[in-house]
Formats: C-alpha cells, sequence, structure tokens
C-alpha cells in the first residue's frame, strides 16, 4: 500500500513538474532595453523628397546601445551621391510588444546636421532591428519628407561587450 502511495505521489510530482515546465513564462516573448543592449550594424536606404524630385539616400555604419537607452555611433552616408562621415547619439525606448522608437542627432565634424525620429521593431529575439524614419529636421529649421528604411543586426550582446 505505502510503495503504491509512493509511486502515485511521484507520478503527481512529475506530471506537475512536466506541466509547469510546458507553460511559458510571463517574460517570454517580451522585449526590453537590457535586451536590446550591444552593438549593432546596419545599413538604411530611401529617399528624401524634395521640391525638385527625390534624392536618394544611403548609409552604413554601427552604434552601440546601452541598457539605459543611450545610442552612440558612426556611419557613411551618401545622399545623391555626396559621401560623408557621420557620427550619431539617440535616445531609444523599447516597450515589451518590441516595437520602440528613436530620436536621433547626426552630426559632421561635431556640428549637428539634422534631427531625425524613427519608429523601431525588434525581431528575432532582439538580434534585429527594422524601422522607418517618421520625420527629418535640418539642424537649421526645416522638416524634410523622406521615405527611408533601416536594418539592423546586432553584432554583439551587452554582455559579450565586456
Amino acid at each position: 500500500m505505502r510503495r503504491k502511495h509512493a509511486l502515485t505521489i511521484l507520478a503527481a510530482v512529475f506530471s506537475l513538474t512536466v506541466g509547469l515546465g510546458a507553460v511559458p513564462s510571463a517574460q517570454a516573448g517580451q522585449c526590453s532595453l537590457a535586451g536590446a543592449a550591444g552593438k549593432w550594424g546596419y545599413t538604411y536606404t530611401g529617399a528624401i523628397i524634395l521640391p525638385t524630385g527625390a534624392v536618394p539616400v544611403a548609409a552604413v555604419g554601427r552604434f552601440t546601445l546601452d541598457a539605459d537607452g543611450n545610442l552612440s555611433g558612426t556611419q557613411t552616408r551618401s545622399n545623391g551621391g555626396a559621401s560623408a562621415e557621420e557620427t550619431l547619439t539617440a535616445e531609444v525606448t523599447v516597450n515589451a510588444d518590441c516595437t520602440g522608437t528613436g530620436a536621433f542627432n547626426v552630426y559632421q565634424s561635431g556640428q549637428l546636421v539634422r534631427s531625425a525620429v524613427l519608429a523601431l521593431v525588434f525581431d528575432d529575439d532582439s538580434r534585429q532591428l527594422r524601422a522607418i524614419f517618421e520625420s527629418l529636421t535640418l539642424a537649421n529649421g526645416p522638416s524634410l519628407p523622406v521615405v527611408i528604411t533601416v536594418d539592423a543586426k546586432k553584432l554583439f550582446t551587452a554582455e559579450e561587450n565586456d
């Protein structure tokens, strides 16, 4: 009788353990700044819409995002065929649903040349980032309509940077 009772308890504990292991955690599938932190490489392509027509733009660069949402990086950008080296800073937010925003400032030779706001989506367990420009404002004031998308891939996680 004791043996039967012990087997029943063992079976119940085993079933409970397996059952609880199959339940996803409350955190599963959620994104955070800590998960997005690390070193990234990216490209962007698109066009700036001017009264005279669309001007193609493209860039390749890298940035580091920390767990507090601070971003800094460098890029080589081509605007209508004219290339420039630029640095950038941003404040980034990441929501649990893996969307976010970035408020960027872009500099040439230490001088602010433009600001942009981007809508962000993190996927592949925060190893890939896709974005689109929502606005672009030149340092001297005018806003320009743009159609520019970004594709970024994580090079290293924050832990791998240490």
